[in-house]
């Protein structure tokens, strides 16, 4: 039992780390209808500027500073550049402008800070908790604790921003209806700039966490495909939706490696979220979260 539950909180912590790159995906989406395939991009051009600026002596609070500047400025100028071009336009042209992003930022960062592997320390030892290793025989890592503290308080500043606040009014109306948002006053393209330059900075949390938990490298752009199990299950405009999604997506994961994977020659985890968001979208396309769609015929 005491292996079950490690195994199965283990798998809810990685979860939340898929949680925090579903959630720039949830954000532009719910706002313009927009699937930013260029998230993982940004998570790599984030953590890829980060590590670069401590490296070259930085310190870590300035370069965070820096870094997240830098990335506001980043997402509203693709919003300015790119997106707003294309307003109107077919969402086969949107995705494939924001596929084209992605090659763009990959090579403009690698182009900056060069495409060697980084190592990133944020000071949070990636060890098991102490007192729960010694008195339950748990073993959980300090920085997955951390990470989902992070997440969590991420997600409530999210739904403050969205539930609360004036902005939060105007971009869920922006996401119910374009048109009819502009009929009432509101600055559709000043919204999306907002939308924008927030993604920037999920995508630097989540580089963040990630680039501590896999190094800072070219994979990390490919974290983006593991969200897309999490957008399908928790549905593509819901935040609450990007967690839940996340926890349902990691712990089967790792539950389906130990107890499954032996059975099939292991390898399990790398694929099996993609069987469970298969299944899932014969049984509730929307997503748990998500609004059924109903087309008058």
């Amino acid at each position: 039992m005491n292996f079950f539950i490690e195994v199965f909180v283990g798998g809810l912590l990685a979860g939340v780390m898929y949680s925090l790159v579903a959630l720039g995906f949830v954000i532009i989406f719910k706002a313009s209808g927009v699937f930013n395939f260029a998230q993982g991009s940004l998570v790599f051009f984030a953590a890829l500027t980060f590590v670069s600026l401590l490296e070259r002596g930085w310190n870590i609070w300035l370069a965070l500073a820096v870094t997240l500047v830098a990335m506001v400025v980043l997402g509203m100028l693709i919003e300015r550049t790119v997106l707003r071009p294309l307003v109107n336009q077919p969402p086969i042209t949107l995705l494939m402008a924001t596929i084209g992003l992605t090659f763009v930022l990959e090579g403009v960062s690698q182009l900056m800070w060069g495409s060697q592997p980084h190592g990133l320390e944020l000071g949070i030892p990636d060890v098991p908790i102490e007192w729960l290793s010694d008195k339950w025989n748990i073993n959980v890592s300090q920085f997955d604790l951390f990470a989902a503290f992070v997440a969590g308080v991420l997600v409530a500043v999210l739904a403050v921003l969205t539930q609360k606040t004036r902005i939060g009014r105007a971009l869920r109306a922006v996401a119910d209806d374009h048109q009819a948002a502009l009929a009432v006053g509101i600055p559709l393209q000043h919204i999306w700039a907002i939308v924008w330059a927030v993604a920037g900075f999920v995508a630097l949390v989540a580089g963040l966490m990630w680039g501590v938990r896999n190094g800072v490298q070219y994979a990390l752009t490919f974290t983006a495909l593991k969200a897309l199990p999490v957008l399908i299950l928790g549905g593509f405009e819901s935040i609450a939706g990007a967690i839940v999604g996340g926890l349902i997506i990691g712990a089967s994961e790792k539950l389906a490696e130990v107890y499954l994977g032996p059975y099939v020659g292991g390898g399990i985890e790398s694929w099996f979220a993609y069987v469970v968001a298969l299944l899932f979208l014969l049984v509730r396309p929307e997503g748990l979260f998500g609004e059924k769609i109903i087309d008058r015929v």
